[in-house]
């Protein structure tokens, strides 16, 4: 009530992303939110008075850290699995891949476009020069295809003249990282 499970919630996310180096790939409040009720229940009884002699020394039990830290750690463990899933480039690249085929089929991106966002997938990045040879057309109609990926926010250039890299818009990610965030 007084604000503890924020605090909570923040120290245990700060000390995770130092200690383990994860760059922020995946925190811990996202399982703890997905499992709101038990959390709090564990939490609150953290405040427990201790049940007997066997449950601790100090006034507070000690049984309810026990299982508090225990389902903490075992969100911990849930929320790496699924990150590993999400993220794994096999599965990464055939969520982009099948967006980007349903896209071109539906007409809202040119037709050639799985080709380029393939080999940006495969590559890393894809320089201009070797665009129109992988689309086999001209350079116009090639500036025409990445022109419309880099305007739907799915490539990225610094300039007009280095390679393209893969976005990741954030109006994609419910598409493209299912359960990563809730769907709006």
């Amino acid at each position: 009530m007084d604000g503890n499970g924020r605090v909570a919630r923040l120290v245990s996310h700060a000390q995770l992303l130092h200690l383990l180096d994860t760059g922020g790939t995946w925190s811990v409040a996202r399982g703890l939110a997905r499992q709101e009720q038990e959390y709090k229940a564990h939490l609150m009884a953290c405040d427990n008075q201790r049940r007997n002699d066997l449950d601790g020394r100090g006034n507070l039990s000690q049984e309810a850290l026990i299982a508090f830290t225990k389902f903490f750690l075992l969100v911990c463990i849930d929320q790496v699995e699924f990150m590993g899933k999400l993220i794994e480039p096999n599965n990464l690249r055939n969520r982009v891949l099948r967006w980007t085929g349903r896209q071109s089929e539906a007409g809202l991106l040119p037709q050639n476009s799985v080709v380029l966002i393939q080999a940006v997938l495969f590559k890393g990045e894809l320089t201009r020069q070797e665009a129109p040879f992988l689309l086999g057309v001209t350079d116009r109609q090639t500036r025409r295809v990445t022109s419309a990926l880099v305007e739907k926010g799915l490539l990225t250039s610094q300039t007009d003249k280095t390679p393209f890299k893969l976005a990741f818009p954030a109006s994609l990610a419910s598409q493209w990282m299912p359960g990563l965030f809730p769907a709006s």
